[in-house]
């Protein structure tokens, strides 16, 4: 039996919640979850990236959530602890293998072995995106479907590929970077060491980079303006919005023909920020990946967008622990 926070909370194989933690460069989200999906309780905190290390940030948000959900008697019963992180995740070891300049120190963190020792329960640790596809697997877009892609365009682009009902972890749990597939061999350079990366397109930070230099060049700087405002002025008409986001457009619907006729799924979902542009999005999106797929292997393909929102990723933390 642990003690968390103000309360107590016991180990309990057949349990029915779990913790659920989503850890990204901002904040980080922690909730006690049950296999339906379902929040008992949730809490918040800044990842203080850069100036607090990021693995005793994620202890103190399993604390707070276990705190604040555990006061009754008896005991929550807990199945254990699920993690899904930005980074690159050695699954069998439950460590971060990479992890870029958004969470300065987090390289190499051996996550599940401090968090179980911190906490007397099971931890299990992968991907952020990777997690997200738990959600869609058992509650979103992908129920009941055994092969799909998930894409998730927010401050990057990652990726996760299920297939026969199972997560496609590669080697060592690397598999999924589908930001770093080329899409223009000359494009800007990337952080990866690469060019042309879709991420240089589709994420919401090069989307809102791209506007702010497009308006410099036209003596219209705005350094505030972020992707939500290119939204805005897309869906109104704005000229210089719609042919930037025509040109994200064409590398997304590239990016996800080449996936469609690598890994012929039933279904793409589109999680992350960039998800939340509406379905004049989705609408445009469909549109320009179907006239970059082959007909057969189009045939039957859904784009859809991600279950829950922000929260898919907590969900899918949690869900790791039915796996």
């Amino acid at each position: 039996m642990g003690k968390g926070g103000g309360g107590m909370y016991r180990l309990e194989p057949d349990a029915p919640y779990a913790v659920g933690v989503d850890v990204g460069g901002t904040k980080i989200n922690a909730g006690i979850v049950d296999e339906r999906g379902e929040v008992l309780h949730t809490v918040s905190v800044p990842t203080l990236a850069g100036s607090a290390r990021t693995e005793d940030r994620i202890v103190l948000a399993i604390r707070e959530v276990l705190g604040g959900a555990s006061g009754s008697l008896p005991p929550l019963a807990l199945r254990g602890i699920g993690v899904g992180t930005a980074g690159q995740i050695d699954w069998a070891e439950g460590a971060v293998r990479s992890a870029s300049d958004l969470l300065p120190g987090y390289a190499g963190t051996p996550l599940r072995r401090l968090l179980e020792a911190q906490f007397p329960l099971p931890v299990r640790v992968d991907n952020d995106v990777n997690v997200l596809a738990l959600t869609e697997k058992r509650l979103g877009a992908a129920r009941g479907v055994n092969d799909f892609i998930c894409l998730a365009l927010g401050t990057g682009v990652g990726g996760a590929l299920v297939t026969g009902g199972r997560l496609v972890h590669g080697a060592w749990g690397g598999a999924g970077e589908l930001g770093h597939l080329a899409v223009d061999l000359h494009g800007p350079p990337c952080l990866c060491g690469g060019r042309g990366c879709l991420e240089q397109y589709a994420s919401g930070t090069s989307i809102a980079r791209r506007m702010r230099e497009r308006l410099a060049a036209e003596g219209q700087a705005d350094a505030l303006i972020d992707a939500r405002e290119v939204f805005a002025r897309w869906h109104a008409g704005e000229p210089l919005a719609a042919a930037l986001m025509q040109e994200s457009m064409a590398a997304l619907g590239a990016a996800i023909a080449s996936l469609i006729h690598m890994w012929n799924p039933q279904v793409v979902v589109i999680g992350g920020g960039v998800a939340e542009a509406g379905e004049h999005f989705f609408a445009e999106l469909r549109a320009e990946a179907e006239r970059r797929t082959m007909p057969a292997m189009w045939a039957g393909v859904r784009i859809e967008p991600a279950y829950r929102g922000n929260w898919g990723g907590m969900i899918g933390a949690a869900l790791q622990l039915w796996e």
